[in-house]
């Protein structure tokens, strides 16, 4: 049997996940699978920004286990499918494994500027964007590494790893399309 069509991507916060699964999804059809979506509806569901959810995730591990795990139940039963989630990598770990990488303070400003992002992230200003998505991006990592002994620093986990800092839309679109078509060829 072939390999899935399946395309896992995760990254930096404001690395552009999003915008690429949008991109991928327009050119190649596939379905789109957003784990991130769902979390910030639970935290606004829930009268909470996306960091105050974070810390809630700490205090019930079972209910990020469980929304990581959907990722993996979603993609035993389709194919063609576009994982945009911060553990897809792990959870569907046959996938093309896609990583991409942002400067912080480009990250923050994309962050910061997301009209998409202010009812689960209302930053007063880039100085506290910063801090907030650094506090993420720490409380994050210390969960995975207690609940899964993973560390997403380790770029042998992926496939490909992309720094889009510098890059457009259009750019990290086709150059993760390159390598996902090779990958297939593999």
């Amino acid at each position: 049997m072939g390999k899935k069509h399946i395309i896992t991507i995760t990254g930096d916060h404001a690395s552009g996940q999003g915008t690429l699964t949008r991109f991928l999804q327009e050119e190649l059809g596939y379905e789109v699978y957003r784990n991130g979506q769902y979390v910030r509806e639970l935290a606004k569901k829930m009268g909470m920004s996306i960091t105050e959810f974070q810390v809630y995730l700490n205090e019930h591990p079972d209910l990020d286990r469980e929304i990581e795990k959907s990722a993996s139940d979603y993609a035993n039963k389709h194919d063609f499918l576009i994982i945009d989630a911060k553990l897809g990598w792990y959870a569907v770990p046959d996938s093309f494994k896609v990583y991409l990488k942002v400067d912080i303070d480009v990250a923050v400003k994309r962050a910061f500027l997301d009209p998409n992002r202010k009812s689960t992230e209302p930053f007063k200003d880039i100085e506290e964007a910063k801090k907030l998505i650094l506090y993420r991006y720490q409380e994050e990592n210390k969960r995975w590494k207690e609940e899964y002994g993973i560390q997403r620093e380790d770029m042998s986990n992926y496939d490909f790893v992309l720094d889009t800092t510098h890059l457009t839309p259009e750019e990290v679109k086709e150059q993760v399309k390159e390598a996902y078509f090779r990958w297939l060829e593999k």
